[in-house]
């Protein structure tokens, strides 16, 4: 198994703690950010103010933002409409499929290297986002207690990968390690 499908390119404990501008400065122009434990709980179906503050702030800065979920239409849009921004609900994450149909809302073509996926999951947004080819940024969930099953099951898979990556990647295991 190749491992390094799982490093992402940076970590960070919260998405609110993502220094953009630098990452502007660095070509970076469009956003994947994942919504469930990474810009709100589970059980948080509307964006909270603080999250509103997020995009507009990013939006600002010169970013395109895409929304991008595992989770079913109902919770994404009732997330997504109030920001006014575009989303793919139902990814299928780390497929590549939900970023093709994500890159589809986008309003220019973008090569990899200008695009950043935001999330909380080595096995579906980290894996999906370095298939793509694309940065990868991993936070720390916000609230874990919130996860739902297949989440919880990927954790206890994200676990036995992280044990392999202190064998064999051990700068990358400290850096996830670090914040989680």
């Amino acid at each position: 198994m190749s491992l390094k499908k799982y490093i992402p390119t940076d970590v960070y404990k919260s998405v609110y703690d993502i220094d953009f501008l630098m990452m502007y400065q660095d070509n970076i122009r469009l956003l994947f950010l994942d919504i469930d434990n990474t810009l709100a709980p589970y059980d948080e179906d509307i964006p909270s103010k603080e999250a509103h503050e997020l995009i507009k702030n990013l939006q600002t800065i010169g970013f395109e933002i895409i929304l991008i979920s595992n989770n079913n239409k109902k919770r994404v849009s009732r997330f997504s409409n109030p920001l006014k921004i575009p989303y793919v609900h139902f990814a299928l994450k780390p497929l590549k499929r939900g970023f093709k149909r994500g890159l589809k809302y986008s309003s220019k073509l973008y090569n990899p290297q200008q695009v950043l996926v935001i999330g909380d999951q080595l096995m579906t947004d980290i894996v999906g986002g370095n298939k793509m080819g694309f940065n990868t940024i991993l936070v720390r969930p916000l609230k874990k207690k919130s996860d739902i099953f297949t989440t919880r099951f990927n954790r206890r898979r994200e676990q036995r990968v992280l044990r392999k990556l202190k064998k064999h990647h051990q700068a990358a295991y400290d850096n996830i390690h670090k914040i989680l």
